[in-house]
């Protein structure tokens, strides 16, 4: 068992030896959570507290899932069950369907998108691709929360939530895919979970098998369950307490799907007798990496924020740049990577992160303008680009009549380059640089198996192992990846860029709560990079536009220059590189420092909503009508304008306060929460003149935006 525990640090050799739940365990980016938990798992199993098939280890995706079973098949305990929620449930529900049931199990349908497009027809809507997404975004929302269509226009009001279409439009879309799905006998992801749960509750006999073959739990990035993954773990436990959970709340980034964070933070709460363990030794970043992480967070409002601790030699400081436009950004940050590669850091070891996938354009002309292979990571999966397809059935045959004495890498290369596989790479990016790309890495692959001695028949199981666990090889090129798509990964380089207010955070982020996540997934970007680290961003969108944005306010203080960006500095690009040092900006310092009360009653306001609006629900409100009135026609003026949704130039909330308040300053209207210097700058001038009265003499619509 020494051989087990040896090697780790003493918080990582704490969780290992805590072989009873049930277990928190706090780990922060980069502190070797995979290594704790499988050691933890391996020596429980070695020193006879658990059989191996009697351990489930759940994670959220199926690479995660089968690293871990790789690791555990390496430390001993090969038959430990490694599965995601998903994939879990499925199991069990097809196994014990017909029994309980009869009949065949359902079958799983991969995507809402056609369902839907069949319930849109059956209300009357069209709706396009994108608000198609949305939609299946906000049933999925709905769903994991156990909201059903009879209840989700009250509970879509409730959590502030902003639908692509009208809340009852929602609802009724919402029932009619339901009505479709259940006819046709499919099942979506969250209907596996909740049948799952509901056969274990209704047939105490499954229950009973279920939970004899599973008796040890562990937990991976506790902080992303949401209730319906919560209810059906409390089914699986049954009301044991054997459970380990490990996570990390300082990379809590997806609220708005429905996960909770509040199972970590209160893991302690609901298990009193809980061992508590924090894992802040930080391996993966130099010290300049996460010292400026440490900075991103100091400001949080969070009680549960992590400090990390760097264990690795020094590196460069962390460089922030500004630019006068996103193309001119765009290319400076291709010309910096070019660089990177000169000086020997590999392609596949750099990434661009951004927040939102519609910033990808500019980079991928860069790049290919700079000659530069790059991945769209959260496009099509590897296994399933055309080209790996084509290449993995020409393989599978070749593999049936191979010569055992025949070359591994040299049949591989010469089955490839039929298929488009050359010496060189094609000029330029586009789809001929991406086929280029996926086979070179499947022939990069041969040649390191071929180096442990493996046959092609070895190398097509191997192929077939990694397809299964969506862990592709590889691929020669640079990274663009939204943030949230980036969370799990690491590269030697990171460029983070267009970090503008209202780009990050998200203009759309209005509650406190919101802008917290924000300000934590800009934490998950930084701590993606081990030594190279970039911060940029443009004050204008196009050359020649307006040089009107701000850095993000969450880098106040941290770049080495002023709080606020200027349109009045000389053209060109500014690049600082600094270790930051935290202080308060003019932003932030609007922050009301302690509690927000009522103007009318003066009782502490918890809502966001009460927040924004500066009183209770309750309270007595006077507000000039027409005024308002006049905000929501501007307002639909702009939205229409702009090819963007009302609520995201302002809340009806939003209006209201503004209504009530009447501000007749920038100040004044900085004043009202939602309000930030992004919208300022946008809209200011004209609110400022419908509160002035402005409204009576010039129709709203007509302010110039």
């Amino acid at each position: 068992m020494d051989d087990v525990l040896a090697g780790l640090d003493p918080e990582q050799r704490a969780v290992a030896e805590a072989v009873r739940g049930p277990v928190c365990v706090l780990a922060g980016a980069g502190t070797g959570k995979t290594r704790a938990i499988t050691h933890r798992i391996a020596h429980a199993v070695r020193s006879g507290v658990v059989e191996a098939s009697g351990v489930l280890a759940v994670t959220f995706t199926t690479r995660a899932a089968g690293e871990l079973r790789q690791r555990l098949r390496a430390l001993g305990a090969p038959g430990v069950q490694a599965r995601t929620f998903h994939a879990a449930a499925l199991r069990q529900l097809t196994y014990f369907w017909p029994r309980v049931i009869g009949g065949s199990a359902p079958s799983v349908i991969e995507s809402k998108l056609p369902l839907l497009v069949e319930a849109a027809r059956l209300v009357r809507r069209t709706p396009d691709r994108a608000e198609l997404r949305d939609l299946a975004s906000e049933i999925e929302w709905a769903k994991v929360c156990q909201v059903g269509p009879e209840d989700y226009v009250a509970a879509a009001g409730k959590h502030h939530r902003s639908p692509p279409i009208e809340a009852e439009q929602v609802a009724r879309l919402y029932e009619a895919y339901e009505q479709i799905r259940r006819e046709r006998h499919l099942v979506d992801f969250e209907t596996i979970l909740e049948l799952t749960a509901a056969v274990m509750t209704e047939h105490q006999e499954v229950a009973t098998q279920i939970r004899q073959q599973y008796r040890y739990f562990v937990v991976d990035e506790y902080q992303d369950v949401n209730p319906l993954q919560k209810l059906l773990l409390d089914t699986w436990l049954g009301g044991r307490d054997d459970l380990c959970v490990v996570g990390d709340p300082n990379q809590t980034i997806y609220s708005f799907t429905g996960a909770s964070p509040r199972y970590l933070t209160n893991f302690a709460v609901e298990h009193p007798r809980a061992a508590v363990i924090k894992l802040v030794r930080d391996y993966r970043s130099t010290p300049q990496v996460v010292g400026l992480a440490n900075l991103v967070l100091a400001k949080s409002r969070s009680p549960h924020k992590l400090e990390l601790l760097a264990q690795r030699p020094d590196g460069p400081k962390p460089v922030f740049a500004e630019y006068d436009d996103e193309p001119a950004e765009a290319m400076a940050v291709a010309q910096a990577i070019r660089r990177l590669i000169e000086r020997g850091v590999p392609a596949r070891e750099i990434a661009v992160l951004f927040r939102v996938n519609a910033q990808s354009e500019n980079y991928e002309e860069a790049l290919a303008k700079a000659d530069l292979p790059y991945v769209l990571r959260g496009a099509e999966r590897f296994f399933e680009r055309p080209e790996v397809r084509q290449a993995v059935v020409l393989l599978r045959g070749a593999a049936r009549s191979a010569d055992p004495g025949q070359s591994l890498a040299a049949e591989v290369h010469s089955i490839l380059s039929g298929i488009g596989l050359t010496a060189e790479p094609p000029s330029g990016g586009g789809k001929a640089r991406e086929k280029w790309e996926s086979l070179k890495a499947l022939a990069d692959l041969a040649e390191d198996l071929a180096a442990e001695g493996g046959d092609l028949p070895a190398f097509v199981a191997e192929l077939e192992r990694r397809a299964a666990e969506q862990h592709a090889p590889p691929v020669e090129g640079v990274t663009l990846a939204s943030l949230h798509a980036a969370k799990g990964l690491e590269w030697d380089a990171v460029f983070l860029v267009g970090l503008t207010d209202g780009m990050m955070p998200i203009i759309y982020a209005e509650s406190p709560e919101q802008i917290e996540e924000e300000r934590r997934l800009l934490y998950v970007g930084v701590t993606r990079a081990r030594a190279h680290l970039h911060l940029s961003w443009s004050l204008a969108r196009a050359p020649g536009g307006r040089r009107s944005r701000k850095p993000s306010r969450f880098l106040d203080g941290l770049t080495g220059r002023p709080s606020t960006g200027s349109s009045s500095r000389p053209s060109g690009s500014r690049a600082s590189s600094s270790g930051g040092s935290a202080s308060s900006s003019s932003r932030e310092r609007r922050a009301p420092a302690g509690p927000i009360t009522c103007r009318v009653c003066a009782k502490t306001l918890s809502g966001a909503a009460e927040q924004k609006l500066g009183r209770c629900a309750t309270c007595p409100s006077d507000y000039d009508e027409a005024l308002l009135a006049a905000l929501k026609s501007w307002r639909a003026a702009a939205a229409k304008e702009a090819k963007i949704p009302s609520y995201v130039v302002f809340t009806d909330v939003t209006l209201q306060a503004i209504a009530e308040r009447v501000p007749t300053t920038e100040q004044e209207l900085l004043s009202i929460a939602g309000i930030g210097r992004v919208k300022l700058d946008k809209y200011g001038e004209a609110v400022l003149s419908l509160c002035r009265g402005e409204f009576s003499q010039a129709p709203p619509d007509h302010f110039d935006l």
